[in-house]
């Protein structure tokens, strides 16, 4: 067990993974717990958040789950309120919940669109909402937000209401950053590239040789120039890094986490 987080509080929304293996948030809320905080998490399935958990306090770490669709302002409020009443304060707030739907603005619905932004981006103005009050009153928080480079580039196929979503998140990041340097809190952005996450496999599968998992994992592999996707693991050092004393400093930066995807010219 490591100490960088040592005796701080980590509120991780989408702590569990969508399928076998590790997700950002899973890995990101386990290697936490393994520095040293206390992890409240939640996720829309309560299942795989107790996986989670489990997996924690098996290592001997501290988490305590809740079942939150972050999206509505009364549940995220009760979540800060509970991790309060469990931990007594938020020093840590990752958000990681985020989904993706393969269209451009011709084949994509209304209802479709409203529901990513919802999720990708209401999500982490109503946690931030909630818990900046708290940083504030303590003189200290770290925010990390978990973005994509979908937000600065187009990604192989279209998603224009991920790619929005996450240059929202980007932008939202910045002005929290400004706004709250001089009260102690830093907020700051990971944008992986193309990650090999068991979120990938099913909005994607037929993106990608009609459906065929292996082929469109080998197909993104070869995509990548390390000719390797990365994992939840190296989602989870960078959100560590910027959690962490170490990045006392950083404030409002976009940290890419993508093998130098973004410096290829195609």
């Amino acid at each position: 067990m490591g100490e960088r987080l040592k005796g701080k509080v980590a509120l991780v929304t989408g702590i569990g993974s969508a399928g076998p293996g590790w997700g950002n948030g899973k890995a990101t809320a386990t290697l936490f717990a393994r520095e040293g905080a206390s992890v409240f998490g939640c996720d829309l399935r309560l299942a795989a958040a107790e996986e989670t958990k489990e997996i924690i306090t098996s290592e001997g770490g501290t988490c305590t789950v809740s079942q939150v669709d972050v999206s509505h302002s009364d549940q995220v409020e009760a979540m800060v309120q509970q991790c309060i009443e469990t931990y007594g304060t938020v020093d840590i707030l990752l958000n990681n919940v985020g989904i993706v739907e393969v269209g451009g603005p011709v084949e994509l619905s209304e209802e479709s669109w409203d529901r990513i932004m919802a999720v990708n981006v209401k999500s982490v103005f109503l946690t931030c909402k909630y818990c900046l009050p708290i940083m504030e009153k303590n003189g200290y928080g770290a925010i990390v937000n978990i973005s994509s480079i979908g937000a600065l580039r187009f990604t192989g196929y279209p998603s224009c209401a991920y790619n929005a979503s996450k240059g929202a998140i980007n932008a939202l990041t910045q002005n929290v950053a400004i706004q709250y340097a001089a009260k102690g809190i830093r907020a700051n952005c990971v944008l992986p590239g193309l990650m090999n996450t068991p979120m990938i496999q099913e909005p994607l599968k037929k993106t990608y040789a009609d459906g065929d998992i292996d082929r469109m994992i080998d197909i993104r592999n070869q995509q990548c120039p390390t000719g390797k996707m990365g994992d939840g693991w190296d989602v989870a050092h960078a959100a560590l890094f910027l959690a962490s004393a170490e990045a006392k400093y950083i404030n409002g930066e976009n940290l890419v986490v993508d093998g130098g995807l973004i410096n290829k010219f195609a």
